[in-house]
């Protein structure tokens, strides 16, 4: 049995499609140290639903893969943690960097699901992946954006709320990427 298994809650192995729930604990730590700096695991379990032991693991390892750092703090056994800090000139904006990250680990779950699925429960082996390329206008597509976020409205909540949450329900990972696909420089070339 390994650290991990022994912080995934309800005692359930890894084994079970839960690197998505993994995921799902990274992703929600990030958006806590992005939003109020500096966080211990005890702090982060009390504001996100999850073990401090879980919490504490995964800090850790986003650390170990250098998206986080140790905060400075006056001593004691508090261990806060704070997105990594980098130097303006050479790194791009924060916003580019967290983007890299998001869709790394979107990227690294979507492969742990398609190597673990046949060992997920029977009624949760399939998945709902699509894409689509449709020719709109900057405001048709600020227009399809909003509709995405509304039909996603009703289950933000549960996130925060573990209790919301009805029998059966496992996080799932909703990705959408909306942008203008760019012609090639060959294209370009074309049309002069």
């Amino acid at each position: 049995m390994t650290e991990d298994d022994l912080n995934i809650p309800g005692g359930r192995t890894a084994g079970t499609g839960e690197a998505l729930r993994r995921h799902e604990v990274r992703t929600a730590l990030l958006d806590l140290l992005a939003e109020v700096g500096a966080v211990t695991a005890t702090e982060a379990s009390s504001r996100l639903g999850y073990s401090s032991g879980l919490c504490s693991f995964h800090l850790r390892q986003l650390a170990r893969h250098g998206y986080i750092e140790e905060a400075p703090h006056s001593g004691g056994r508090a261990r806060p943690w704070r997105l990594k800090q980098h130097t303006p000139a050479s790194d791009p904006p924060v916003e580019e960097q967290f983007g890299d990250l998001a869709r790394g680990l979107e990227d690294e779950s979507w492969q742990q699901w398609l190597t673990q699925r046949n060992q997920a429960p029977p009624e949760w082996r399939r998945d709902e992946a699509f894409s689509a390329v449709a020719y709109l206008t900057p405001e048709e597509m600020s227009r399809v954006a909003d509709v995405i976020r509304r039909a996603l409205a009703p289950y933000r909540d549960r996130e925060q709320r573990p209790l919301a949450r009805p029998d059966g329900a496992r996080p799932v990972a909703l990705i959408t990427r909306l942008f203008p696909l760019l012609p090639h420089a060959t294209d370009d070339a074309d049309q002069s």
